[in-house]
């Protein structure tokens, strides 16, 4: 029995399969695919929070907010030359949107993931290292649905990142960079842990 091959195909490939089935929303990381799933109740929950927080708190400025279906494209060299694509839970930025080849934006301020036991692993590793290396990003939050926790990873000025975690529902999430605050209680505003 013979091993199943890898099914390898460009960025353009995935461009043009993303476009002409939006029903099959995917990711695109090294040179593979990855299907995105459906997302939990409680999930959705904190994404509509989070991005009705921030929509309130950048009317008449230039910020602008965006809800799972902002694909953000990552030009890490040494992983794809390509480059690669993926869907952040929660996009902001605060200056005009950087779009290559149409409808990938390339220069997030803000972006925010919410854990879900199937892609935890991911968004804390392959997935942050992407992010990471976005010259724009100055804040990604890691958000739990299951319970109160927020993991804030901060720009520094130097190639570092500060982590700060909360966990106390009554916390204030300061996005310096964005000139905004989250807070837990109303990031988990109708969320029911189980």
């Amino acid at each position: 029995m013979s091993a199943l091959e890898k099914i390898v195909i460009t960025a353009a490939e995935y461009l043009e399969l993303e476009r002409t089935h939006p029903e099959l929303k995917s990711e695109f990381v090294d040179g593979e695919i990855f299907a995105m799933a459906g997302a939990s109740e409680s999930h959705v929950t904190i994404v509509s929070n989070i991005v009705g927080e921030l929509y309130t708190q950048f009317k008449r400025r230039p910020c602008k907010v965006y809800a799972s279906d902002m694909r953000v494209k990552v030009n890490k060299k040494a992983i794809n030359k390509e480059g690669d694509y993926v869907y952040p839970d929660v996009v902001a930025l605060c200056q005009k949107p950087e779009l290559v080849e149409q409808d990938n934006l390339t220069n997030p301020r803000l972006i925010i993931e919410v854990l879900s036991r199937t892609t935890e692993k991911y968004d804390l590793g392959q997935k942050a290292e992407l992010y990471r290396a976005i010259p724009s990003l100055q804040d990604y939050l890691l958000i739990a649905q299951d319970r109160h926790y927020v993991a804030h990873y901060q720009r520094q000025n130097d190639p570092s990142w500060l982590l700060r975690e909360y966990r106390n529902e009554n916390a204030t999430i300061d996005l310096e960079s964005m000139q905004a605050k989250l807070n837990l209680i109303d990031i988990y505003d109708k969320v029911i842990f189980k």
